[in-house]
């Protein structure tokens, strides 16, 4: 019977085992995917280096010309643009992280199931709404709300130059904030809340059954099995953050300075919302100095990913594929 059974056995050794010409297709398919990716961003890289090379090999003489520039040198001229792309993303992530973390905490830990069914819904329609509506929304609405605050904090707390010299409007780099932080605010809140999700039960059970307080459990499991997902969430709205343009460019009265006068209108300005409002007039080498400006954006939001990625990789302890 077992010599019997001896050459069947080995014949089905031989055949393909099940599934494995999927398993090699599907392979194929995510290292291609992969493959087309890298290939894309370094044609973006490529175009952007291409179109911007005038306005990166080109004397001072030159670029006097580009009357948007107003005699200033490259990097002169795109020095204010980063710190006012940096300053407004750092003004929205103080916001919206923060808030971002308490509506995931309360979705996927204090609200009922309905209510946090019905919150999470909310919050995912709040990322489809279009940086237009956002950027309307601010002007007419948040932009007179807020300004009577502004004008308390200059008149209570002046003497800190953070707050000091505000005037009517409010269309300074504070009120962008709001409004950015606002647009990132489901981006990060959604994402947060899928990983305090996936925290493991027992591990949940176990604190309390030890008495803590639910306070006291999602500080010892919740949050430190989510924390590297909390720099993740963080980083997505960092980069819609740093690439926003209509909102910003709606509300924000330009300026070229490197201050954080936050409440004073005409002091900054971001690299996007800059290109957009120049973009259409622009020719020649003043068009190769915006290319160049996107291009200096997409350095910076590459290299934020890349610091993103290696606090990450510090942080993998509290992974929750290691946890």
């Amino acid at each position: 019977m077992a010599a019997e059974q001896a050459p069947n056995v080995a014949s089905q050794l031989g055949k393909k085992a099940p599934g494995r010409v999927g398993n090699q297709l599907f392979a194929g398919i995510s290292y291609s995917a992969g493959i087309v990716i890298m290939i894309v961003l370094a044609a973006v890289a490529g175009f952007l280096l291409w179109s911007s090379w005038d306005a990166l090999t080109a004397d001072r003489q030159a670029l006097a010309e580009v009357g948007f520039m107003r005699g200033k040198s490259f990097w002169a001229y795109v020095a204010p643009l980063v710190f006012g792309t940096l300053l407004a993303a750092a003004l929205a992530l103080l916001i919206a992280v923060p808030l971002s973390t308490g509506v995931a905490l309360f979705i996927s830990h204090y609200a009922p199931r309905r209510l946090a069914q019905a919150l999470g819904y909310l919050v995912d329609l709040l990322a489809a709404i279009p940086s237009v509506i956002y950027g309307l929304w601010g002007f007419l609405w948040l932009r007179p709300l807020m300004e009577p605050v502004y004008q308390w904090l200059t008149d209570n707390l002046g003497f800190i130059p953070l707050f000091a010299g505000y005037s009517a409007p409010g269309k300074n780099i504070l009120t962008g904030g709001l409004v950015l932080a606002v647009m990132i605010l489901p981006i990060i809140t959604a994402t947060m809340r899928e990983v305090f999700l996936q925290t493991p039960r027992l591990q949940e059970e176990a604190s309390l059954a030890l008495g803590a307080t639910r306070f006291e459990m999602i500080r010892q499991t919740v949050l430190p099995f989510g924390r590297s997902g909390m720099i993740s969430a963080s980083m997505l709205g960092l980069g819609r953050a740093l690439g926003e343009t209509m909102a910003v460019l709606m509300i924000l009265s330009p300026g070229a300075f490197i201050n954080l006068n936050i409440l004073q209108a005409g002091q900054h300005q971001t690299i996007a919302a800059n290109i957009a409002a120049q973009f259409r007039e622009a020719f020649g080498l003043s068009r190769s100095v915006l290319f160049a400006s996107g291009l200096v954006l997409f350095v910076l939001t590459f290299a934020v990913n890349m610091l993103a990625r290696w606090i990450i990789t510090r942080r993998a302890e509290f992974s929750g594929a290691n946890a």
